[in-house]
Parts: C-alpha cells; sequence; structure tokens
C-alpha cells in the first residue's frame, strides 16, 4: 500500500497538471502590442462559467478577478515604459459566446497601429550577434533602442537635420531629409556605421 507521503505528492502532481490545464482552458485571447519600447504581450483569461478575469503583460500578472457575476464589461491596465493605456472589452456576441476587443489609447488596436504607422519609424538590425529594435517617434524626436529612450544629440546639416546616438560601440544617425512632396513629408533613415539601414514593417 502507497503511504500518506507518495499519495500527497501524487496529489500534488495531479493538481499542478490539472490546474495548468484549467489556466490554459480559460485563455480566450493574445494580442502582440509594437510599442516603442518593445512588443509587448498581452494575453486574457476569462472564466465564463466563474467570470473570472486575469490579463497578463509579457508574462507578469497584471489583474487577477476570481469571482465576477457580471460577464460583460472592461479591464484596464497599462502596457510598456511609457505607462500607454489599454483596455480589454468584453462584450456578449449570442448565448454563451463573448467577443474580446482590445484598445490601446482610446483606439481599436488596428486603428492605433495603424496611427503608429505614420507617427514612428522602426529599424531591426543585427550588430556583433546582438539584435536590435530602434524606434524613432517623429512627434517628439525620441528615439529607442530595445526598450530604453536613448540619449540623443541633433544638428542641422544642409539638407535636414540629424540625430545622433550610439548603441554599444556602434554610432548611429537617423537622417530627416524633405522629400520635396507635401505628401511623402519628411524622410527619416536610419545610418549606422556609415550603412542605411532599411526600416523594418511590423
Amino acid at each position: 500500500m502507497a503511504s500518506r507521503e507518495e499519495i500527497t505528492v501524487y496529489e500534488d502532481e495531479v493538481r499542478s497538471r490539472y490546474s495548468h490545464l484549467e489556466k490554459m482552458t480559460d485563455l480566450v485571447a493574445v494580442w502582440e502590442v509594437a510599442l516603442s519600447d518593445g512588443v509587448h504581450k498581452i494575453e486574457f483569461e476569462h472564466g465564463t462559467t466563474s467570470g473570472k478575469r486575469v490579463v497578463y503583460v509579457d508574462g507578469k500578472e497584471e489583474i487577477r478577478k476570481e469571482w465576477m457575476f457580471k460577464l460583460v464589461g472592461k479591464e484596464t491596465f497599462t502596457v510598456g515604459a511609457a505607462k500607454t493605456k489599454a483596455t480589454i472589452n468584453i462584450d456578449a456576441v449570442s448565448g454563451f459566446a463573448y467577443e474580446y476587443t482590445l484598445e490601446i489609447n482610446g483606439k481599436s488596436l488596428k486603428k492605433y497601429m495603424e496611427n503608429r504607422l505614420k507617427t514612428t519609424n522602426t529599424w531591426v538590425l543585427s550588430l556583433g550577434g546582438t539584435d536590435y529594435r530602434v524606434v524613432l517617434e517623429k512627434d517628439t524626436m525620441d528615439v529607442w533602442c530595445n526598450g530604453q529612450k536613448m540619449e540623443t544629440a541633433g544638428e542641422f546639416v544642409e539638407d535636414g537635420t540629424e540625430t545622433h546616438f550610439s548603441v554599444g560601440d556602434h554610432s548611429c544617425c537617423i537622417k530627416a531629409v524633405s522629400s520635396g512632396k507635401r505628401k511623402e513629408g519628411i524622410i527619416h533613415t536610419l545610418i549606422v556605421d556609415d550603412r542605411e539601414i532599411p526600416e523594418a514593417v511590423e
């Protein structure tokens, strides 16, 4: 006959395996949001029997509500270094079906990302075996690299402006030159060690 100790160990094993399984069945939505400081993963668990709501940002639990009598509603939290406001809306579609939508700064995720394309430039490059993601916020001229806001020095040059910063021991420069066309506006180019880096599409 198994000792009490063995039974307890077995029960714990079953419980941990079961709680993991239970956890996975409540996962109803996953979003990836590209912000200046990086791409953030938002996961949402919704227990439609208990009303449980759990929000994870980059694997870290941000909100946990165990028993909710109201199955619809919203959860608001922040994402990233700039504490960007995010809201998950829970709406009933029909019967026991629910729809989950994510809003960033009050805009639908699609609208927010479309707007970001206009207000930021993103470059992804590899230097010495390390991957870097450089983001320029055009409205503020802030430069982010792998989640860190960079120290920059701006200067006016003959055909526009240059924003200088360094990544490790590599000198980087974002050149801003007028396209000469009103619709295109200003063209931003990243140059690292005298090499032009193509812009990334996220």
